[in-house]
């Protein structure tokens, strides 16, 4: 039934006065009544008849389709149109949440594929970075005990050679260039006071008031804590230098200067 029909079935009931029937037979005939309007007193009948119908099924089908009846039903159904419109829109706004909950739930997982994708190349490369760098600090201790052992083979820790094999290879590898962020000294003792190692010089006789060069700098000897014989002198840093035995030895800087004698020239 559509909704015109209903409206127009509404305003007949209504005009129809909203009242109950009935059917009855009275003095031999059906009729369709007002609902309690048949009255018998003192021989006397009466009613307010709705309409004269002879068959009894539709008889009884029109009193019970009534204006109150038909009412009610309108009613009835206009209720559970409202309660079927309330859970279509409940169920519309519960689609649209499950729709955007959905898209939500596709770009989390799209992020977390990409950061998965990302992490795994930053873990990837890590771990290839440790093993480089793994690599090189092996070939380090490799190339320092090569170091030592030519350096001991050549009298290098004694001052009788100028060869340093093996020491060059071991500073290339702990250079920059061996991607390990370590400066190689490229600044040594100048040749002239014996080149074996930056930061040593062998000088005869050493006494206060001899001049000594080291790493390109003249240094003048002020005291010594050991007696005058050939040492090897280390330099440790700012104006400080040691003996091979660990003395220390107090100098301080002088300018190079004309007629000045260096200890090892």
């Amino acid at each position: 039934m559509t909704a015109l029909n209903k409206q127009a079935l509404r305003e007949a009931a209504e005009k129809a006065g909203k009242d109950k029937w009935q059917a009855k037979k009275i003095n031999g005939d059906f009729y369709v009544i007002r609902s309690g309007s048949y009255i018998k007193q003192c021989g006397i009948t009466s009613y307010q008849p709705i309409a004269e119908i002879d068959h009894k099924p539709v008889r009884d089908f029109v009193a019970m389709v009534n204006p109150a009846t038909t009412l009610a039903l309108l009613d009835e159904n206009l209720q559970l149109q409202r309660e079927k419109d309330a859970i279509e829109a409940v169920t519309l706004a519960l689609r649209d949440d499950m729709r955007q909950a959905r898209e939500q739930l596709e770009a989390a997982e799209k992020r977390i594929a990409e950061q998965r994708e990302y992490y795994e190349g930053v873990i990837a490369d890590g771990s290839k970075r440790i093993a480089e760098l793994e690599a090189k600090l092996e070939t380090a201790d490799r190339l320092h005990d090569s170091a030592f052992r030519d350096g001991l083979k050549a009298g290098f820790s004694y001052g009788q050679t100028d060869d340093q094999s093996g020491f060059a290879q071991c500073m290339s590898a702990y250079s920059t260039r061996a991607g390990i962020g370590v400066k190689q000294q490229e600044d040594s003792v100048d040749s002239d006071v014996g080149r074996n190692q930056p930061g040593m010089v062998v000088a005869v006789h050493i006494c206060a008031g001899d001049f000594v060069k080291v790493k390109g700098q003249v240094f003048e000897v002020e005291e010594t804590d050991f007696d005058d014989h050939d040492v090897t002198l280390w330099f440790v840093g700012g104006n400080a230098l040691k003996c091979e035995a660990g003395c220390p030895v107090e100098v301080v800087s002088a300018p190079v200067a004309a007629g000045i004698k260096v200890k090892g020239e």
